[in-house]
């Protein structure tokens, strides 16, 4: 059975840096493509950065330059490391495997104080 399980929210204040955490479980995901996105309340789910298996990554606007992908093969996790939080950041952060029609994990809240 597939799991993707996220780790790390929680509550910063503005300016402030999270790493969020997300343990695959059931299958390797090297050959998979591995994204975060984020949903805010009241607003659809977002792309926020994303990692090919030859390394690739991509980030969307509001990430770029602020949060970073990572991606640690031999343990089958992937990271996303966010810097300079604002209060707009606020959303529950999911994980994502894009194989077949995909997998996501539960989510991890992140909260950013002004």
């Amino acid at each position: 059975q597939v799991r993707l399980v996220e780790s790390g929210g929680g509550l910063v204040p503005a300016g402030g840096s999270l790493r969020l955490s997300c343990a695959a479980s059931g299958r390797h995901f090297s050959r998979v493509t591995m994204a975060w996105y984020r949903q805010a309340p009241g607003k659809q789910r977002e792309l926020v950065a994303l990692m090919t298996t030859d390394g690739t990554t991509n980030s969307s606007d509001f990430a770029r330059g602020r949060f970073f992908i990572f991606r640690d093969t031999a343990k089958n996790t992937i990271a996303l490391q966010m810097n300079a939080l604002k209060p707009d950041d606020t959303a529950v952060y999911y994980c994502n495997a894009q194989l077949g029609l995909g997998y996501w994990g539960q989510g991890t809240q992140v909260t950013v104080s002004s």
